[in-house]
């Protein structure tokens, strides 16, 4: 074991620039006494911390410290944007990330969009609230020790002696405040809209006036004149899909069956070479085809087509919570599973946080909030899962042709409310310049004149956003809470009293054998009622689904003319505009509950949900991957899947998840090597291309496993396939000989017709994909989606989620070769028994540290790799029992 006692010896430059910045005190003040330590840090096996202190503030002090540590380039990173600084320091035309996907806008964009927040004062009011609304005594507490750790971590280091290539060295790490910390909380809290709205919101303009900022020096530009790369070190581009490098350098198919679109909808080249007629990649519905470009119908289509596939390159999870009658060996089970970007700001830190007779638990959050987001305490574990509530609503205003910046509200025109948002930007010579873009508001909140890079033009109409969170720092209490619940009960309790959660279900199990699942969340008090009262045409168009696509959540624009259209208030919510947390749903058994994305209707087949339509969709498909899931539940309990026994037992859940089993295979693979097999000559002309796919016909059918482990040969050819048939549709309209049945949703659609030419088509593309890029049919997984870590290559088992695989690995472009981009983070499996402590094995796919040059790089990584997982140490006789560990005194 290695011990020791850290004390303030701290250069006189550095003490000063952190009590300049600091909003409080850094000087330490004993808790127990002169001398005595504020904060005891703990490392085991991998890096994991395990945090002690005798009160908030110093369990602050020690993730703060700790956190920074591993990860000093990334939160520093994230403190710069929000603090709406990118754009002096990189440059305003390098990639921001904003929201929940990677890359999605400008520097600029990024800046001005958070400016506006700051000049707004948003979180100082917020903070300034008490709670609910505001953050409660305990989060305020621990944010304070939070900034003194990560402060105190950033002087003893200094600047230039920072490890991490990243950002050693450079001008905008600097000390933080706690004003950072809340910002840096709400800009999570919020990331569910930013993708969307952020560019829109920035660039809206009346008509005839420019929407380009106004510099007030030479124009703006990144003097390498080429993209900017984020300083945590990468420059990520997400796709739908696989894009590996081949044996010989060259780029593989993606199994999407192009290269992502980013989120602005341009078009994606495919590997044909041809360019997809719509973000989704697949060509517009027939119908659509006569409908005038700005008709409702075909805006709606846009808009759903752009957040589908921002959907399909964007975070998504699995949870499931396991109850008494599917445990063997002990009470309630859970496993979580989110899928999380590999990079950047929304990378997850795994530790343990403890204050003797107040909390104890273990887990993993977002890097830089001082709390367990997932994870278990002695009695309770929970998940979060990506939930299919939209978190804003538009509002269509109607506005005067004379004067567009006003709008009618009740037969009354109303002044809409500009701003000049103005900030600093890096020119090509170095010198530093000004940008004031003037944005413009309304009672329902900001102008924007796009969503998901679809116009929505300013011209007779305009359209205003209001986002259910912009108001939100209760999810910090929400987490707060959570990591001190007794029992599912209590997690209900505390979703009901914050409604804090950010467009998140929440999936628990608890130490008396109950299983949880609940969407209790902060909601747009939309009811059905009010839905259908206030909708616009194109507004029911997206709301109701008429034309549906996965994952896409039911969007509102409501007619901004009547102020009764604007979300009611609810007495028994906690803020104006939410929805009553009693009308959300929730439901508790003791065989299991789960989700994987879909809507709450079918978190246990055999007791369906119903719920307000704002909040999912009903009776409709699911996805592949919440088929798996439920599958996966029901023949482990009844004992059907081949392994040994009936019911879950810690060993037999990992081994589910890493089963790496593909859905989509089932259903289709057998029907696919047919229609292969009854190919005539055994080629297809498509896109003006002969394809011999005979090659492929014995590679698929000898493909028996189904499962997308690193050894699997004919895997990939099927992922490529399975992307080119979905062509961005929803897999109901693939064609099944057994279409879609609300009484049999786990089992249907099925029966896929072998000879439809779109299944011989879709072969065919991918054979010839795979030959231009100079990849065997029969590679082996390990060959094409594999991971750098250093000098080191690592395969990576499992797959993208429309293959219906738990496990998903979503492979993309970053620093210009093929990464993770988004997919399995942090994975935990939990098992309590009647007594005794939790049962826990984890596993942080991408390492705890994002600096190359520390020892928890890729350990993990390593790990997941093989298929390993790290058996947790919860008690203290486990931590003491490490063989690895290391004990940092906090004086």
């Amino acid at each position: 074991m290695t011990r020791r006692r850290l004390r303030s010896r701290l250069p006189m430059a550095v003490m000063a620039a952190v009590a300049l910045v600091s909003t409080t005190a850094v000087a330490a003040s004993p808790a127990d006494g002169e001398g005595s330590a504020e904060a005891t840090i703990r490392y085991t096996e991998y890096g994991i911390p395990h945090i002690t202190a005798s009160d908030w503030e110093g369990l602050g002090l020690g993730y703060g410290y700790a956190a920074a540590r591993d990860n000093i380039c990334t939160l520093a990173d994230t403190y710069l944007m929000v603090d709406a600084q990118r754009s002096r320091y990189l440059g305003p035309d390098g990639r921001a990330s904003p929201g929940r996907d990677q890359n999605t806008t400008t520097n600029l964009a990024s800046d001005l969009y958070f400016q506006r927040i700051n000049d707004d004062r948003v979180v100082e009011r917020l903070i300034d609230q008490p709670a609910p609304q505001g953050p409660e005594p305990e989060v305020k507490e621990a944010v304070r020790g939070y900034v003194r750790g990560y402060n105190r971590y950033l002087a003893e280091t200094g600047v230039d002696a920072i490890t991490d290539p990243a950002c050693r060295g450079a001008a905008w790490v600097r000390p933080i405040t706690e004003l950072d910390v809340y910002r840096h909380a709400h800009a999570e809290i919020i990331m569910g809209s930013a993708d969307a709205l952020l560019d829109g919101e920035v660039n809206a303009a009346p008509p005839g006036a420019q929407s380009a900022a106004s510099p007030s020096g030479p124009a703006a530009a990144n003097p390498s004149g080429a993209e900017a790369a984020s300083p945590s070190g990468s420059k990520a581009t997400a796709s739908s899909g696989p894009e590996a490098a081949s044996p010989s350098g060259s780029k593989a198919a993606s199994p999407s069956g192009s290269k992502a679109a980013s989120s602005s909808g341009s078009k994606a080249a495919s590997p044909s070479g041809s360019k997809a007629a719509s973000p989704s990649g697949s060509k517009a519905p027939a119908s659509s085809a006569s409908s005038p470009a700005s008709s409702p119908a075909r805006t709606a289509q846009r808009i759903r087509d752009a957040m589908a596939a921002s959907a399909r390159a964007s975070m998504g999870s699995n949870a499931l919570a396991v109850g008494s009658q599917g445990v063997s060996g002990g009470t309630g089970m859970l496993l979580a599973n989110p899928h999380f970007p590999w990079q950047g700001k929304n990378r997850m830190w795994q530790s343990q946080l403890t204050i003797p007779g107040k909390v104890d638990v273990s887990g993993a959050g977002l890097l830089g909030l001082p709390a367990v987001n997932i994870g278990h305490n002695n009695d309770v574990a929970w998940s979060h899962t990506v939930a299919t509530v939209a978190p804003f609503g538009l509002f269509d205003v109607q506005v005067n042709p004379l004067d567009p910046t006003s709008y009618l509200v009740d037969g009354v025109w109303q002044r809409m409310t500009s701003q000049q948002v103005t900030v600093d930007v890096r020119n090509p010579d170095g010198s530093l310049g000004k940008v004031t873009r003037t944005l413009w508001s309304t009672r329902y909140g900001p102008i924007t004149t796009s969503v998901q890079g679809v116009p929505l033009p300013w011209t007779v109409s305009a359209h205003a956003v209001r986002d259910v969170n912009m108001d939100n720092l209760r999810a910090l209490n929400t987490w707060f809470h959570l990591d001190q619940a007794k029992d599912v009960e209590d997690v209900v309790g505390t979703l009901e009293t914050t409604e804090g959660v950010p467009f998140f279900n929440t999936v628990a199990a608890d130490r008396a054998g109950n299983a949880l699942y609940a969407d209790i969340q902060a909601t747009p008090n939309i009811t059905d009622e009010h839905a259908q009262a206030c909708l616009t045409e194109t507004g029911r168009l997206l709301f109701e689904q008429t034309l549906r696509l996965p994952n896409v959540p039911p969007v509102s624009i409501l007619d901004g003319k009547r102020s009764a259209c604007d979300w009611p208030d609810d007495p028994n919510a906690v803020a104006p505009g939410l929805m009553d947390p009693r009308k959300q749903p929730r439901l508790i058994r003791s065989d299991f509950v789960g989700n994987a994305n879909d809507s709450a209707w079918l978190a246990n087949p055999e007791q369906p949900l119903s719920f307000p339509r704002v909040m999912g969709d009903m009776a409709a498909p699911r996805s592949l991957r919440t088929q798996e899931l439920i599958l996966t539940a029901q023949h482990r309990i009844d004992g059907t899947d081949g392994l040994p026994g009936k019911g879950f037992t810690p060993e037999t859940m990992r081994q589910s998840l890493f089963a790496d089993h593909s859905r989509a295979a089932d259903l289709a693979l057998d029907s696919t090597a047919t229609a292969c097999r009854n190919t005539p000559f055994g080629t297809v002309l498509v896109d003006g291309n002969l394809v011999n796919v005979s090659e492929a016909c014995p590679i698929l059918a000898a493909w028996k496993s189904h499962a997308y482990t690193s050894d699997s040969q004919g895997s990939w050819l099927f992922a490529n396939y399975w992307s080119y048939l979905l062509g961005g549709q929803a897999v109901e309209k693939l064609p099944w000989r057994v279409p879609f049945d609300a009484k049999d949703p786990v089992h249907t659609p099925n029966s896929l017709d072998p000879g439809s030419s779109a299944v011989r088509d879709a072969l065919a593309r991918a054979v010839f994909a795979l030959r231009k890029a100079g990849i065997p049919l029969n590679a082996r997984l390990s060959d094409v989606q594999k991971v750098t870590r250093g000098t080191e290559q690592f395969p990576m088992h499992g797959s993208i989620g429309e293959l219906g695989v738990l496990n998903v690995i979503t492979p993309g472009q970053v620093d210009g070769r093929t990464d993770v981009v988004f997919g399995s983070s942090f994975i935990q499996e939990v098992r309590f028994t009647a007594d005794g402590p939790p049962q826990t094995s984890s596993l942080l796919t991408y390492s705890q540290s994002a600096d190359p040059t520390s020892p928890h790089y890729a350990d993990q990584t390593r790990l997941f790799s093989a298929g390993q997982w790290v058996t947790e140490r919860f008690t203290e006789e486990q931590i003491a029992a490490s063989p690895q560990l290391e004990v940092e005194v906090l004086d």
